[in-house]
C-alpha cells in the first residue's frame, strides 16, 4: 500500500476510534467530533441515499450499537446527533419494522395504522406535517409492544397539478421532480425515526399502481357508474384544465390568478349519487369526529320534498323545481333559473335577449362558490312567464346566478315571504311578497315577520289548504300536484356527479378509447381533423390484460387552449389501429383523487402483480383501524374513498363495508405569529433545523406535548428546550442507575406507587391519544427519580424506557442498551400495572423536636395510634439521644403528616 494511503487509512482509523476511546475514558465527545465524525453526515448517508452500501454502514455502526454495553455512559455523552442516526441505521439494517406475515386466521390481534397519503411537494416538510405522523407512530410502536401485528406503511400521492406546473415552468419532466421530492420527503421522515415499513412503499405514479387504478375505473365503467356528460365546469385556458369550485376565487384560478370561464365540456363523471343513501347511512357505525360526519351528511344533502312543474306556454315544456316547503306553493311570485339552465335561451323574449345574454356571459366567469357566497343578489328578467301549476296564474321568469345549475333542477320557485334569499332578491327588484304561512299564536312579532321560514299554518292558499299545519299542507299540496301530473313527492340529494376528467398531462390516463371514422387511406395521426371524426358516443374500455395504459413521453406539457388537453397533441399515442380499424384514446386524465381513493388497499399487498390486492390480504389486515389526517379532507377525499370502497365491496373485492374504522384529525400547527405556515408569510419552520439542533426526539416530544392532538397550536421554537431538559434529566437518571458501583436497592414504596400510577396513566392516555398528558406523567416521574438520594433500580428504568419509547424512540433505545440489553426494545412487552400498588400504604414522616426535624419514621398512612408513632420515633437513635431524660410535655401527631415532640 502506498505510504500516502497508509497514512490516510491510519488517520481515518484514529478519527473513527477517537469517540470510542474518549467514551471508554468517560470523557465527553468534543462537539465538532460528535457532530461531524459520528453525526448525520457520516452515519446518515444510507438514510439519504448518498452512501456506501447498507452492509458497510452496518459495519461502521456495529461498535457504536454496543457503545454503552462495556462502559456506562455519562449524561454529557448523550448526543442525539450521534445516537439518532445510529438507531435509524440499526432499524433499517435489521428491518425492525417490517410488517409480519399474516393470514386471516391468525390468532394475534392486528392494527392497521395509516397516515393520509402525502403529496411530495418540492418544499419538503414543515414542522406542522410531522404532528399526525408522530401520532400514528406513537400508536404503531405502542401496539407492537402490546403484541399486535402492526401494518404501518407510507407512500406518495405523486400525480397532480403542482408537479405539472413546475415541469411547464422549468422544462423538467414531472417524473424527475416528483422522484426528487419523494427523496426529500423520505429522508425527512426517516430522520424523524418513524417506524414505517418502507418495504411496502408505493407511489400513485408507479406503473403497477396505475394499472390497478385503471382496473378499478374499468369496473366502475362496466357497472354504469362511470360515464360521459356535457357538464358545466370551471375551465381555465391558461392552466388547460378544469378546476374545482374551491380553486376559483373571484373568477380567477387560485393557482396563478388566471381567468376562469364557466362552460360545458365533455367530461367523464362518476355517478356517486347512486350511493348517496349508503354513504350517509354508513357513517353511523364509524368512530369518526362528529363534525366530519356532519359535514359528509350535509355534502350528501338528502332532502325529502316535492317536485313542482311550472308549464311554459308556447314551448310545450315545463320548468321543474324542487322544494322542501310545498306548503308555500301559493306564495310563489316569480321563478328563477340558473344562468346555465338549458331553457334560458329558448324562454328569453326578444326584447330581453341582449340583457340576458350579457348576464349569462358574466356569470360564466364566476365559480359556484363565488355565486352562492355573494352578499348582493343579481339577476335579470327574461321577459317571459310560466304558469302556476295549481292556479294557472302567470309567473314571471328571471335569471339569477344565486341559483346553481349543478344543484337540483337549476330552477327555484321563489317564495320571498318565506325564504331569505328570495326575499332579498324580491326586495332588490321590486317583486311581490305574498305571505301564505302564519306563525303559531304567541310567536314574538319580530320572529313572525317576513321572511318567516319556520313551520306554521297555511293562509291565503285557497280553501283547500287554508288552516292546515305545515306538514299537513305539504302532503296535501304534493297530492294535488300528483293528481294533475305536475309534480309530487321526491327525494333529492345535494351530492352531484363527480367530475372525473382533468385536461392535463400528469395524471392516470383514462383507459377508454373510441371508434374513429375516416376514409380509405386516411391516417388520423397525420390528417387534418376535418378528414376524420371520433365517435365519443361509443366508449370502449381498454382490455384489463392490456393495462396499464401509460402516458406518452412528451417534451411539451403546456396545456394550450384545447379542452381535449395536451395529450391530444401526442397523435402517435392517441390514434392506433386494431383489426384494421382506427381508434382514438381518451385524452383526459384522472384527477389526483383517483390514486388516493384506494391506496390503503394496495398497502396490504403491494407486490401482488396478479391483482391490486388479494382477498386474503384484505381479510387479514382490513379495515384501517386508525386513520389520521387533516380536517380539510373531511368531505372530498374521505367521501370519494368511501364511494370507491362501497363499489369494491359490492363487486366482492373487499369483505369490509367501510374502509376506515377510526378517524382522527390532528390540529393545525400555526406559525409563531398564530397564522397558517406559508412561505409568503415567512413563518415556516423546517423540521431539518430542529433535528439538526436538538434531535428528532425533541421534535417528536414537543409536537406531542404542545397540547391535545386535535387542537390548533402555535409553534414556539424556544419551547423545544423544555423537552430537551426533560430528555437530559431522563438520561441523567439512567446514568445514575448504570453507573452505580453496586446494584441500586429495590424501589421504595413511594417510587413503586408512582411507577404503577405512571404506567396506568401513560397506557390509558396513549390508548385515548392524549399524548400531552402521557408525556407530562413521564416528566413527573423523572422529577421524582431525580430527587431520590439513591439511584433508581434497573427494573424502574427499564419500565421507564418502554413507556418513553413510543414518543422518543432513539433515547429509549439508548437507555435500553445502557441498561444491558443487546436487542431493540421495539417488541419488548408493554408495561403492566398492579392495581394494588396504585395507592401508597405507608409514608415517611418527619419527627420534630420542638418544631425542628431531627429524624423520620416509616409508618402506615392510616395509623391513628399516637403511641405507635411515638414508639417508632423513640427507636431513632438521634431522637432518643436528644430527648434523653427530658420531659415530653406535649405530643402533636397528625397521621401521615407530622409528629412533633415538645420537650422541656
Amino acid at each position: 500500500m502506498p505510504a500516502a494511503s497508509r497514512s490516510s487509512s491510519l488517520l481515518l482509523l484514529l478519527l473513527l476510534s477517537a469517540p470510542a476511546m474518549l467514551t471508554s475514558l468517560r470523557m465527553p465527545l468534543p462537539p465538532r467530533m460528535g457532530r461531524e465524525l459520528l453525526g448525520r453526515e457520516l452515519l446518515g448517508r444510507e438514510l439519504s441515499g448518498r452512501a456506501t452500501s447498507g452492509r458497510s454502514l452496518a459495519k461502521l455502526c456495529r461498535p457504536l450499537t454496543r457503545l454503552h454495553s462495556s462502559s456506562p455512559p455519562s449524561p454529557t455523552l448523550y448526543d442525539p446527533l450521534v445516537s439518532e442516526p445510529k438507531w435509524q441505521s440499526y432499524w433499517a439494517s435489521h428491518a425492525t419494522f417490517a410488517t409480519p406475515a399474516r393470514a386471516s386466521s391468525s390468532p394475534k390481534p392486528k392494527k392497521y395504522i395509516l397516515d393520509m397519503f402525502p403529496y411530495p411537494s418540492g418544499a419538503g416538510l414543515h414542522v406542522g406535517h410531522p404532528e399526525g405522523y408522530t401520532a400514528t407512530d406513537v400508536m404503531a410502536r405502542h401496539y407492537r409492544q402490546r403484541g399486535f401485528d402492526v401494518l404501518h406503511p407510507m407512500g406518495w400521492d405523486s400525480f397532480g397539478l403542482p408537479a405539472e406546473q413546475h415541469a411547464i415552468n422549468t422544462g423538467t419532466h414531472p417524473k424527475v421532480t416528483t422522484q426528487k421530492n419523494i427523496g426529500t420527503f423520505k429522508r425527512q421522515l426517516r430522520e424523524l425515526g418513524f417506524s414505517y415499513d418502507w418495504g411496502r412503499e408505493v407511489a400513485t405514479t408507479d406503473e403497477q399502481y396505475v394499472r390497478w387504478t385503471q382496473f378499478i375505473f374499468v369496473q366502475l365503467f362496466k357497472r354504469g357508474l362511470a360515464g360521459q356528460a356535457d357538464t358545466p365546469v370551471n375551465w381555465c385556458p391558461a392552466l388547460g384544465t378544469v378546476l374545482a369550485n374551491e380553486e376559483v376565487i373571484d373568477g380567477l384560478s387560485e393557482r396563478g390568478d388566471h381567468p376562469v370561464v364557466r362552460t360545458p365540456l365533455r367530461q367523464w363523471i362518476l355517478r356517486i349519487p347512486e350511493y348517496a343513501d349508503r354513504l350517509a347511512e354508513g357513517l353511523d357505525g364509524l368512530d369518526w369526529p362528529q363534525g366530519t360526519k356532519s359535514s359528509q351528511r350535509q355534502w350528501i344533502g338528502k332532502s325529502t320534498g316535492t317536485n313542482v312543474a311550472f308549464p311554459v306556454p308556447g314551448l310545450g315544456t315545463s320548468i321543474e323545481a324542487f322544494t322542501t316547503r310545498a306548503d308555500t306553493l301559493m306564495g310563489v311570485t316569480y321563478v328563477t333559473l340558473a344562468p346555465e339552465h338549458p331553457l334560458v335561451s329558448s324562454i328569453t323574449a326578444a326584447g330581453q335577449r341582449e340583457l340576458v345574454d350579457a348576464y349569462v356571459r358574466a356569470s360564466a366567469s364566476r365559480s359556484d362558490l363565488d355565486r352562492t357566497a355573494a352578499k348582493e343578489k343579481t339577476g335579470v328578467f327574461t321577459g317571459s312567464y310560466c304558469e302556476h301549476p295549481l292556479t294557472g296564474e302567470k309567473i314571471p321568469v328571471w335569471v339569477g346566478d344565486y341559483v346553481l345549475g349543478s344543484y337540483g333542477s337549476g330552477a327555484v320557485m321563489a317564495v320571498p315571504a318565506h325564504d331569505a334569499r328570495d326575499f332579498e332578491f324580491a326586495g332588490k327588484f321590486g317583486l311581490e311578497v305574498r305571505r301564505v304561512v302564519d306563525a303559531p299564536e304567541g310567536t314574538d312579532p319580530e320572529e313572525a315577520a317576513v321572511p318567516y321560514t319556520k313551520p306554521g299554518v297555511a293562509v291565503a292558499s285557497t280553501a283547500e289548504f287554508d288552516g292546515l299545519a305545515t306538514e299537513d299542507a305539504k302532503a296535501a299540496v304534493s297530492a294535488a300536484l300528483a293528481a294533475k301530473d305536475l309534480g309530487g313527492p321526491k327525494v333529492q340529494y345535494k351530492l352531484r356527479d363527480w367530475v372525473f376528467s382533468r385536461q392535463r398531462y400528469w395524471g392516470e390516463p383514462i383507459p377508454i378509447y373510441f371508434p374513429v371514422t375516416c376514409g380509405p387511406g386516411v391516417d388520423p395521426r397525420t390528417a387534418p381533423a376535418s378528414d376524420y371524426s371520433i365517435d365519443y358516443g361509443t366508449p370502449i374500455p381498454v382490455d384489463e390484460a392490456e393495462l396499464p395504459l401509460t402516458l406518452p413521453d412528451m417534451e411539451d406539457f403546456a396545456p394550450g387552449d384545447d379542452p381535449a388537453g395536451c395529450l391530444a397533441r401526442a397523435k402517435d399515442w392517441r390514434f392506433f389501429q386494431k383489426g384494421g380499424e382506427w381508434f382514438a384514446r381518451e385524452t383526459n386524465t384522472m384527477p389526483q383523487w383517483a390514486g388516493s381513493c384506494w391506496y390503503y388497499l394496495r398497502f396490504m399487498d403491494p407486490t401482488n402483480d396478479k391483482e391490486g390486492w388479494s382477498l386474503e390480504a384484505d381479510k387479514a389486515w382490513g379495515p384501517v383501524d386508525l386513520y389520521v389526517g387533516g380536517a380539510e379532507h373531511a368531505v372530498l377525499h374521505l367521501l370519494y374513498a368511501r364511494f370507491w370502497h362501497h363499489v369494491l365491496y359490492d363487486i366482492g373485492l373487499t369483505t369490509h363495508p367501510e374502509p376506515f374504522k377510526k378517524l382522527v384529525h390532528q390540529g393545525m400547527i400555526l406559525g409563531s405569529d398564530n397564522e397558517k405556515m406559508s412561505k409568503s408569510r415567512g413563518n415556516v419552520v423546517n423540521p431539518d433545523d430542529i433535528v439538526r439542533d436538538t434531535g428528532a426526539d425533541s421534535l417528536r416530544l414537543y409536537e406531542m406535548f404542545m397540547g391535545p392532538l386535535e387542537a390548533v397550536k402555535p409553534w414556539q421554537t424556544s419551547q423545544v428546550q423544555g423537552v430537551v431538559r426533560f430528555m437530559k434529566r431522563t438520561w441523567a437518571v439512567t446514568d445514575r442507575t448504570v453507573s452505580a458501583p453496586s446494584p441500586p436497592p429495590a424501589a421504595s414504596e413511594e417510587t413503586e406507587v408512582m411507577l404503577h400510577q405512571t404506567m396506568k396513566k401513560v397506557t390509558q392516555d396513549i390508548e385515548n391519544m392524549s399524548f400531552n398528558t402521557a408525556i407530562s406523567a413521564l416528566m413527573v416521574l423523572t422529577n421524582h427519580l431525580t430527587s431520590l438520594p439513591e439511584p433508581a433500580s434497573k427494573d424502574v428504568m427499564e419500565k421507564f424506557a418502554i413507556m418513553l419509547s413510543p414518543f422518543a424512540p432513539h433515547l429509549a433505545e439508548e437507555m435500553w442498551e445502557s441498561l444491558g440489553h443487546s436487542e431493540t426494545l421495539a417488541y419488548e412487552p408493554w408495561v403492566t400495572w398492579d392495581d394494588s400498588k396504585l395507592v401508597q400504604t405507608s409514608v415517611v414522616m418527619g419527627v420534630q423536636i420542638n418544631g425542628k426535624t431531627k429524624g423520620e419514621i416509616n409508618i402506615s398512612k392510616e395509623e391513628e395510634d399516637e403511641q405507635v408513632a411515638l414508639g417508632l420515633a423513640m427507636e431513632q437513635e438521634k431522637v432518643r439521644l436528644i430527648v434523653g431524660d427530658k420531659k415530653v410535655v406535649r405530643v402533636i401527631y397528625k397521621p401521615g403528616r407530622i409528629l412533633n415532640l415538645i420537650v422541656k
